[in-house]
């Protein structure tokens, strides 16, 4: 037996610790790692009626990934000009919302990493209590805020700024704000986890040597909070590249998200091989774009899973 499982069932015991493990596994394998399998092997099948299924035609094919690149065979355009665009859209704007979430929620976390006192739980309570509300109604709150009569509205008209309401959702601002709000305590709490355990005396030690705040945070709190930042920045840019909800409710007319494109193909188009290859490619682009992040910042997946 492995020495680290070794240790595992003797703090634990051999009862819980095959419970554990047992939950751990079926959560990975069954609930993770096989639907993905099972996916994969049907993206690459043709869209046959049930009976088919196993039949001289069920046969393995590329051209539900050939779709997304260069579109239905004998179309106008020589490449999917519309789902590529799509694509590339929800990647970009899944960044942004990253940067975004980073830029709001590192200070506050520092601010709660560093700060003591019963205001810092009571802060802490009234971030986590509007997450007791299902997404979706937190969504449809989001729209009434930002709609033509909402309160963002009515606020920027009775200041006078506005002669008009604003459309914020065809512009997609509400759609951005939402996601960004969606995912804020996953940015917040793995970076507060680790500054809460940085040792004032450095930061106090950098003072006393003259050093201006910009480069106490640039040289002594994001080295020591990187593993916090990777991870939080790991979790919004894959939930926000998948989200549905936000989108659904929040986006525009032209704000279409690729995710909204696999549920197309899943439901209205009944065309689950399609579906399973768009949902594999955005799958396989934000695993390979969160790698080669890493590596550019030198973050290993040890630092992610602290």
């Amino acid at each position: 037996m492995p020495r680290f499982l070794k240790e595992f069932f003797n703090r634990n015991g051999l009862g819980v610790g095959l419970v554990m493990l047992g939950l751990v596994l079926f959560w990975t394998i069954g609930l993770i790692i096989l639907p993905q399998l099972s996916m994969l092997d049907f993206s690459f099948r043709h869209n046959l009626p049930p009976p088919a299924y196993g039949g001289p035609s069920d046969t393995y094919t590329l051209e539900n990934y050939q779709y997304l690149i260069f579109g239905p065979e004998g179309g106008s355009q020589s490449y999917n000009a519309v789902d590529l665009k799509v694509f590339y859209r929800t990647i970009i704007a899944a960044i942004f919302v990253t940067i975004f979430n980073l830029i709001l929620c590192y200070p506050i976390a520092y601010y709660l990493g560093q700060s003591k006192g019963n205001h810092i739980r009571i802060f802490a309570l009234m971030l986590i209590i509007p997450y007791w509300i299902n997404e979706i109604l937190r969504a449809f709150a989001l729209r009434i805020i930002f709609g033509e009569s909402g309160v963002i509205n009515s606020v920027l008209m009775g200041l006078g700024i506005f002669d008009a309401p604003f459309d914020f959702i065809r512009n997609d601002i509400a759609l951005y704000a939402g996601l960004g709000y969606a995912y804020i305590l996953l940015m917040i709490f793995p970076i507060y986890n680790v500054i809460e355990s940085l040792d004032r005396n450095q930061i106090e030690a950098a003072r006393d040597m003259g050093a201006s705040w910009t480069k106490i945070h640039r040289r002594v709190v994001i080295p020591y909070a990187k593993p916090g930042i990777s991870s939080g920045c790991t979790m919004v840019f894959m939930l926000s590249a998948g989200a549905l909800a936000a989108p659904q409710i929040l986006g525009g007319p032209s704000s279409l998200w690729f995710t909204q494109l696999i549920y197309q193909q899943f439901n209205d188009n009944n065309d689950w091989p399609q579906g399973a290859a768009y949902a594999i490619v955005l799958l396989v682009t934000c695993i390979l774009l969160v790698l080669a992040i890493m590596r550019l910042f030198k973050v290993n997946m040890g630092d992610i899973g602290k």
